[in-house]
């Protein structure tokens, strides 16, 4: 495995992988690896010749009093983990070379970025549009990889690359979840020994909407009455939101008569947590 630090570094290098006429595959992370980032590392070992992880933690997609600043960072652990997986590549971008002096070229969306964590961070899909265009134009993959856990970007991304005719094949790969079900986050270490309790509402509010739903409750409104019910009912918990939308608009639906996405964000302590699942009746 080798590590590129250097944009122009990394475009030779990708130069190169195309010239040898190599399939690249890009995982995009910001750091603090865990099994769900390695999960899309092996599948894209299986998809192409070559993987390449970038790290970087992007700050135009943090808003004011976000965590930023204490996001975990830990790249000696990130590189011997993603090394385990397969990577052969790890690009680790400063960020005056992915931002130089004077930047001032952002990304934006105008429909999928006013639902769900659009409404309540503002400005934050700009960054990841942003990044995700610059990670493109830098590594020139044939296809890049994102988790289902961050459904609303990924939903996003894929119509990034539609509008603009990106020549690029984006997969995803499934929520992974530790054994109680929590799913797997950089934030969960954040997380002290009674919080990772109360975050497990998150999990078990989802599991409850669709054992409801299975028995006959089709009003949104009463499954997300419920779901608030058994989050707050952990302690130290915030609500940010609670949605059932349609999959591909995001848009709120009232009956629940056709697959669905239910959509939540929770605070536990200081720490915010997302998740997401597919509710079938």
């Amino acid at each position: 495995m080798e590590i590129i630090k250097s944009v122009k570094e990394m475009q030779r290098w990708s130069g190169l992988c195309r010239k040898q006429e190599q399939t690249i595959v890009l995982v995009p992370t910001m750091g603090y690896l865990h099994e769900g980032h390695l999960s899309l590392m092996r599948e894209g070992k299986r998809l192409g010749d070559k993987v390449v992880v970038s790290i970087f933690v992007n700050p135009t997609q943090f808003g004011p009093g976000e965590d930023l600043s204490t996001y975990p960072r830990d790249l000696k652990r990130d590189f011997h983990l993603a090394e385990s997986a397969g990577a052969d590549i790890i690009f680790t971008p400063n960020e005056w070379d992915v931002y130089p002096k004077g930047f001032d070229t952002y990304i934006d969306q105008e429909k999928l970025t006013l639902h769900l964590c659009g409404l309540s961070r503002p400005g934050h899909f700009k960054g990841v549009m942003t990044v995700v265009t610059k990670l493109f134009h830098m590594v020139a993959p044939q296809i890049a990889i994102f988790g289902e856990k961050d459904y609303q970007q990924l939903a996003i991304i894929r119509r990034m690359v539609k509008d603009l005719n990106f020549d690029i094949e984006i997969k995803s790969g499934q929520t992974v979840r530790e054994p109680d079900g929590l799913a797997m986050s950089s934030r969960n270490v954040k997380l002290s020994s009674e919080q990772r309790k109360s975050a497990l509402a998150l999990y078990q509010s989802l599991q409850q909407a669709q054992t409801h739903l299975l028995d006959g409750e089709t009003r949104s409104g009463q499954l997300i009455e419920e779901a608030t019910s058994l989050i707050l009912s952990y302690p130290g918990t915030a609500i940010d939101y609670i949605h059932v939308c349609d999959p591909d608009s995001l848009e709120d639906i009232i009956t629940v008569d056709r697959p669905a996405l239910m959509a939540l964000a929770v605070k536990v302590g200081a720490v915010r947590l997302i998740d997401n699942k597919i509710l079938t009746p």
